[in-house]
């Protein structure tokens, strides 16, 4: 832990009153996660002191009580200050709406990236049907549009499917005047359609999401003719990593992520498997790994204030050790990676 981290977390944990040596460095664990080490508290300790931060009270050797003093106090606020007036600058407070964020992603680096890859990856042709299951508002729609209809004759159709009416009703107004584009409101557990009606099928970050991906999966081989084939990009959040001193404190964000805040957090990893068990044959699996080396371009996408807060909540950081992961993010250089996995699956033909 740096020097300055460490005197930090000894000014915050004596802002009650004072402790001993031992009764800090339980403090402090309390707030961090993680006790110092003796020379890294007492160090901090005695620079604190010659600074005139925190004093020592009368006691014997290190079984002296030590206090915070006013001038110790003055330093803490304003450095609270400062770091907060960082956060708010760097992060998020309140997640956009969820049409704004699905566009958010779209258009970053790492959207058009993957989105790229399951386009080229479906293989559409003139007059193929294609269902887009979990559409949302329709973002890849009009892509998909022009390659069934590549040869103007409008004779593809591709069909956006979600289960919730706005985004439906977004992706229809979007979609307006496109030709061979129609919009379902349906559970793609569950499709209206008759068995082999569809040639191709893409599912974006929606499986993730699912009551059953298996069950999902089933379905969609279902509606596919055989030859027919779906591409699946789905990301494996247990594979997400943030840049931090302390790998415990990065590694428990990375739980909270794929453990609770996704249905189905390691489901990119998951994909081939399930589809073979669903009756498909599995030719492609493509690892697509997003580098995030700006905070405010990751916390676009990641959430990172939202979902720290949200760990805390849920038991996986420390409210200390929360802070400490977002002061570092703010501040420090910034380094996080995911991976997505593009994964092609096909109904064996005749």
């Amino acid at each position: 832990m740096a020097t300055q981290d460490a005197q930090t977390l000894v000014l915050c944990t004596l802002i009650d009153g004072p402790l001993h040596g031992y009764g800090i460095n339980a403090a402090i664990e309390r707030l961090s996660g993680n006790r110092l080490g003796p020379g890294s508290l007492y160090g901090a300790l005695s620079r604190l002191e010659g600074k005139g931060l925190v004093e020592s009270l009368p006691g014997e050797g290190r079984a002296r009580p030590v206090r915070i003093t006013e001038r110790g106090r003055a330093v803490l606020e304003r450095e609270a200050r400062s770091m907060a007036r960082v956060t708010e600058r760097v992060f998020e407070s309140v997640r956009p709406d969820e049409v704004r964020y699905l566009d958010r992603v779209a258009a970053s680096d790492a959207g058009r990236a993957y989105k790229g890859l399951m386009l080229d990856a479906l293989a559409i042709r003139p007059g193929h049907t294609v269902l887009d299951l979990g559409c949302g508002p329709g973002t890849d729609l009009g892509a998909m549009a022009g390659a069934a209809n590549g040869n103007g004759s409008g004779s593809g159709r591709v069909i956006g499917v979600d289960i919730d009416e706005e985004m439906a009703a977004r992706a229809r107004e979007r979609t307006a005047g496109l030709p061979g584009v129609e919009i379902a409101v349906a559970d793609m557990h569950t499709l209206p359609y008759e068995d082999g009606s569809a040639d191709r099928a893409r599912t974006d970050r929606a499986l993730q999401h699912a009551a059953d991906p298996a069950a999902v999966l089933a379905e969609v081989r279902r509606v596919l003719r055989p030859g027919g084939r779906i591409v699946m990009g789905e990301p494996d959040w247990d594979s997400l990593a943030l840049d931090h001193p302390d790998r415990a404190v990065s590694r428990a964000y990375t739980r909270y992520i794929a453990d609770e805040a996704i249905r189905n957090g390691t489901l990119g990893r998951e994909l081939a498997r399930l589809a073979a068990g669903a009756g498909f044959t599995v030719p492609t699996v493509l690892p697509v790994v997003s580098v995030f080396r700006d905070v405010q371009a990751a916390d676009a996408v990641l959430g990172l204030k939202r979902n720290t807060e949200r760990a805390v909540a849920a038991g996986y950081l420390t409210a200390g050790a929360g802070r400490d992961l977002l002061d570092h993010l703010a501040t420090g250089p910034f380094l996080a990676t995911v991976t997505l996995y593009v994964v092609v699956a096909e109904v064996p033909a005749g």
